[in-house]
């Protein structure tokens, strides 16, 4: 179990902890996906990768985390399924560059629907929450919002602006 040497980070560590199990006990999206797709979610990561931008299978393994003879064995499976092609490499005649066919864009647009529908708990939230949520989300990953100056700007008025928005 992690310790805290600080009360603020003892709310960092709590914190933390309610957003795994809420992404990943609660609201888990990876069965459901891999169940409605009928393949492993490792299979729909990689292809939801190829999807977003073609790739040779040497980078694929890299951005996915795994070797080389297992990305291949992934491809092989993607490519008999009808949902990735390898086409020739335009500068680099020893490699291959891994692109989606139609039917795989299109599964790769069915598993992010089902991964990026929000759940319930966060549908049911009123505007201001959701604004904060956004606000507070975009700054923990070192994203700045629209029109916020780059020391953080005004978020009370970055809040107001949102909800009205939402409420438009």
């Amino acid at each position: 179990m992690t310790t805290a040497d600080t009360p603020a980070e003892e709310t960092a560590i709590g914190v933390w902890r309610d957003l795994r199990d809420l992404v990943l006990d609660r609201n888990e999206r990876r069965k459901e996906v891999a169940e409605a797709l009928g393949m492993s979610f490792f299979r729909i990561k990689a292809l939801r990768r190829i999807a977003a931008s073609p790739a040779k299978l040497a980078d694929l393994a890299d951005d996915l985390l795994t070797d080389r003879p297992y990305i291949t064995l992934v491809v092989d499976d993607l490519a008999k399924r009808g949902l990735v092609e390898r086409t020739p490499h335009p500068t680099d005649r020893r490699a291959k560059i891994v692109r989606v066919t139609d039917a795989g864009a299109a599964a790769a647009a069915e598993a992010g629907r089902i991964l990026d529908a929000p759940p319930p708990a966060l549908r049911d939230l009123g505007a201001a929450d959701l604004a904060a949520l956004e606000r507070i989300t975009a700054k923990l990953r070192g994203e700045r919002h629209e029109g916020e100056p780059r020391g953080g700007g005004n978020e009370d008025a970055r809040c107001q602006t949102l909800v009205r928005r939402s409420e438009a």
